[in-house]
């Protein structure tokens, strides 16, 4: 991958909402010569979206529970972990899904209204796949930072959780 590439992509992960005038002036680029890159990335499927990160605890009434489920599965003969990881990313509820060395083989992030909900898809759908031997779900508390952003400032308040002895 070439340089300008690379700068490219740092710029735009960075801030996907930066405008195609602002990154070509930062690059010293012509905007055209943008335009052009970012289409030739986004054909070879190096840019596959763009999204925003919002805290929508400050938006909603209700706040979304999310759990990161530990999985321990028997791999597809030939195929490994893909197809079982497949069989899980394609349920809605499912957020992410990552392969990971270790105790467990999957790291599954799971999003529901409820801590109830998530139980529920975990052992109604999750669980029942043939191929899922074991789980082990963590419930978040609460985040701190999230794809490199800061979630809280510190001037907005001490808001931890604190658990009585």
């Amino acid at each position: 991958m070439k340089e300008i590439e690379v700068e490219l992509l740092k710029l735009i992960e960075k801030n996907a909402n930066l405008e195609v005038e602002k990154i070509a002036k930062l690059m010293d680029k012509s905007i055209d010569e943008i335009r052009e890159l970012i289409d030739k990335l986004e054909k070879k499927k190096v840019i596959l979206g763009y999204s925003t990160l919002i805290d929508w605890a400050k938006v909603l009434d209700e706040e979304e529970v999310t759990a990161m489920v530990d999985v321990k599965v028997t791999p597809a003969r030939d195929v490994g972990f893909d197809k079982v990881a497949e069989r899980i990313y394609r349920f809605p509820e499912v957020k992410a899904v990552y392969l990971m060395s270790g105790t467990y083989d999957l790291s599954v992030s799971v999003k529901g209204k409820t801590m109830m909900e998530i139980g529920h898809f975990i052992s109604e759908k999750l669980s029942a796949l043939d191929s899922v031997l074991s789980t082990t779900t963590h419930f978040v508390l609460k985040k701190y930072k999230h794809d490199g952003i800061i979630l809280q400032d510190a001037d907005e308040g001490d808001k931890r959780i604190v658990v009585s002895p």
